[in-house]
């Protein structure tokens, strides 16, 4: 004979009445046990204090995270850019964190609904004297099922899903990090091109100032201190020549591992540095928080936290479970299928805990613990990005205002550096103060060179911290 559980949804007719209105609660109860969840207030302020100047963004339903690096212009970085999202290990696994979380909520669904299983067997048995040989044939089919009365398993389907989107947002995260460190290590590697040919152009005019100074003091014009001088000059320029190869090389091979290439296998060829600086447009507070993907993150788990109270609540209620059997058992296996042959049974269990020495209360008190830290964590990354955007308008104004005095700076130490050169050619005055002139002049240039790479990079940190490109809303 064969007895099989069978947990099911539906109810048969011979179920006891107050056995079918139970069932009927059963389905009609929802998230009975979990608080409603609410964003965490936070204090936004109704505009950024260094944003004075600044263009205010679309609306944030306009606001997109496009291909932002495309705004600075330069074929290059577009190409190396657009393969990160395939490229990047971290990416890579923040994708499949992500569809591991998807998994995840499609597994706690799989909970509201019966398990069905079909089973069978068959026996032959005997023994020695009068005994006879016998066979015993089973076939059954059977389902479980836990009702969710009060609401823990949906608690958990709503947790997993809060979690997954979490994940989404960590993804989003992961690959606008990427983004951002590939286009600054560009940037910094086209500024590295940039002081290697300008110190490459100062070593041959300091090459040309050597033959002259050696030249006079062949000649008993100049001081064998001026030739010294000299010599140190070029030496100390082929110096800084090399540290920026070495730089160079560096930033090269950290962004080959960016794309997930090996460093021995790629190479960047130097090429013409596109100094295009965007004019970013700058959403009020309130749009950051739609806009980062990690408050995004920090919210959802703020969503997960939430549900995990729900879910230890729920082991203060009992847990009930409807149970059936459909099978049939017989001696021959033509018999099997035979009306005489089968049994049935349905029953509804429950099970509810009396005393476990304060352990469901501890649980509810962890599980709210846990949200009070999701809800600071969550509160801390808001502040953290507020203060990030701040910090990146004030440097660009800053560094706004920086770039034309730079200019100016440079444009004056080049013609006080020409001016010492023909003195002193003329005798009028000492090497030194052609030394003095030279180093300010390359000072000044390398600067100059500086602070456009330095604009650029912090272009790239704004974006990164409105949380990604954006989309200007279509004129009307």
């Amino acid at each position: 004979m064969s007895q099989v559980k069978h947990r099911t949804s539906f109810v048969p007719a011979r179920l006891p009445l107050h056995a079918l209105a139970l069932a009927a609660f059963a389905l009609l109860a929802g998230c009975a046990v979990s608080p409603v969840h609410e964003v965490p207030a936070t204090s936004a302020p109704l505009a950024y204090k260094e944003a004075a100047g600044w263009q205010i963004a679309a609306p944030a339903d306009t606001l997109e995270r496009g291909p932002w690096w495309t705004l600075f212009g330069d074929t290059q970085l577009n190409q190396l850019a657009g393969s990160i999202d395939i490229s990047n290990q971290n990416v890579a696994a923040a994708v499949a964190s992500y569809e591991q979380a998807r998994a995840l909520v499609r597994e706690q669904r799989a909970s509201l609904f019966p398990s069905v299983n079909l089973t069978g067997s068959g026996t032959r048995s005997g023994g020695g004297g009068e005994q006879q040989t016998s066979n015993n044939y089973r076939a059954a089919l059977g389902a479980s099922w836990e009702p969710d009365i009060w609401g823990r398993l949906r608690a958990g389907v709503t947790g997993a899903d809060a979690s997954a989107q979490a994940s989404n947002a960590d993804l989003a995260a992961a690959r606008l990090s990427a983004q951002g460190e590939l286009a600054t290590n560009y940037f910094s590697l086209r500024q590295s091109d940039a002081q290697i040919a300008l110190l490459t152009s100062t070593i041959e005019g300091y090459q040309r100032v050597l033959d002259i100074t050696r030249n006079r003091f062949n000649s008993g014009i100049a001081a064998k201190s001026d030739l010294l001088q000299a010599q140190t000059q070029l030496a100390n320029a082929r110096i800084d020549l090399s540290s920026q190869v070495r730089a160079r090389a560096q930033l090269e091979h950290a962004i080959a591992i960016l794309l997930g290439r090996a460093p021995s296998d790629f190479t960047l060829a130097v090429a013409p540095w596109t100094i295009t600086v965007p004019e970013v447009p700058v959403g009020v507070p309130s749009t950051l928080l739609q806009r980062r993907p990690d408050i995004a993150a920090a919210e959802r788990r703020v969503a997960l936290a939430n549900e995990q109270i729900g879910i230890a609540r729920s082991a203060y209620y009992p847990s009930l479970n409807l149970t059936g059997s459909y099978g049939a058992g017989a001696s021959k296996l033509g018999d099997l299928f035979n009306a005489s042959s089968s049994l049935w049974s349905l029953g509804l269990s429950a099970a509810q805990t009396v005393f476990n020495a304060g352990a469901t209360t501890a649980s509810v008190d962890a599980a709210r613990a846990g949200h009070a830290a999701a809800v600071a964590r969550y509160r801390q990354t808001v502040l953290t990005a507020f203060g990030t955007v701040e910090d990146q308008l004030s440097a660009t104004r800053a560094l706004a205002e920086q770039i034309d005095l730079r200019r100016q700076a440079s444009s004056a130490a080049d013609e006080v550096e020409q001016q010492m050169l023909n003195r002193y050619n003329a005798g009028q005055v000492g090497y030194t103060d052609v030394v003095t002139a030279q180093v300010t002049a390359l000072s000044a240039r390398r600067q100059l060179v500086q602070a456009q790479a330095d604009r650029q990079t912090t272009a790239v940190a704004l974006i990164q911290a409105l949380g990604g490109g954006w989309q200007a809303a279509a004129p009307q």
